[in-house]
């Protein structure tokens, strides 16, 4: 049975063929942007009609951190425009989330951040006493400590961690290898992990990776996704925070802490430097909100 989102873009796609003639690669590329949408809304447990605003920034910040070029990320918003332009015009949503999202100029849109209070929350809202919140804990460390990608996280195994130096092995996309430094904190809270919790979660099962799950088996990205989301709720914070946020964070922070951007872009893993410049606008945007609410003219 196909879900209530799938069905709106096949009627979707038959309008544009009965009204406006399209070729057919048009309208397949159409259809693979808004599955693609559909995709992301439902992990999000969502669907099209109940999209806002911040999720669809949040899809875009998805494809920016993926990788795919301004003329691609230009073509979805197009495709989404078009989309909920036909969702008003069937009274099937009353406002529509596309509203002041434009093509991307430079990196026009911004990636859902957080402050450095709102990463701390999140960082200490495990609880330590219990194995899998240990985990949890180290992991939400690892995470911000690095601005690796969920999946290189869950993917870690021990040989990538090195305590000694305090630093970890990523594998990241395209078989590209990089070496990035931990903090203190995250190497500590590693420590007390593998001591404490790690052989009581893999019961002996798992001897390749460093993060395991309650079956002893290597934590799935999806798995950690819903972990996250237990920690934000825990804490009550209410922006649209998504799988690549503590990523992103991680990014902001260290820019607005007077990283440049070539040395960010490594730790990244990004292959084009333009992709990382995105993070400059948004360190910008908070000093300036930062300015306002505390100069006494601000």
């Amino acid at each position: 049975m196909q879900s209530e989102s799938k069905l709106l873009i096949e009627t979707f796609i038959d309008s544009l063929w009965l009204e406006k003639n399209l070729s057919q690669n048009t309208l397949d590329s159409y259809k693979n942007d808004l599955n693609k949408f559909r995709s992301f809304v439902e992990k999000n447990e969502k669907s099209v009609l109940r999209a806002d605003h911040l999720l669809i920034l949040s899809y875009l910040s998805h494809l920016l951190d993926k990788g795919f070029s301004s003329k691609t990320i230009s073509r979805n918003i197009s495709s989404l425009k078009g989309f909920y332009k036909y969702l008003i015009s069937t009274n099937q949503i009353s406002s529509n989330p596309t509203t002041n999202i434009d093509a991307p100029k430079a990196g026009f849109f911004l990636p859902t951040t957080l402050t450095v209070e709102e990463a701390q929350k999140i960082l200490d809202a495990p609880d330590e006493t219990r194995h899998i919140e240990l985990r949890d804990k180290a992991m939400l460390y690892t995470l911000y400590a690095t601005g690796m990608r969920i999946s290189e996280l869950v993917g870690l195994g021990i040989h990538n961690v090195d305590l000694t130096r305090g630093s970890v092995q990523v594998m990241g996309k395209g078989g590209k290898e990089r070496l990035i430094p931990l903090t203190d904190q995250a190497v500590e809270m590693i420590k007390l992990y593998l001591s404490d919790s790690r052989d009581k979660l893999s019961k002996g099962k798992d001897q390749t990776n460093i993060f395991v799950s309650t079956h002893g088996k290597q934590i799935t990205r999806h798995s950690f996704w819903h972990r996250i989301k237990i920690y934000i709720e825990r804490v009550e914070i209410k922006k649209d925070v998504h799988p690549h946020t503590l990523r992103h964070a991680f990014a902001t922070h260290m820019l607005n802490n007077g990283a440049d951007l070539r040395s960010v872009q490594l730790l990244l893993g990004h292959s084009d430097l333009a992709t990382t410049q995105i993070y400059t606008h948004v360190a910008q945007d908070e000093v300036q909100s930062m300015h306002k609410k505390h100069h006494p003219r601000g």
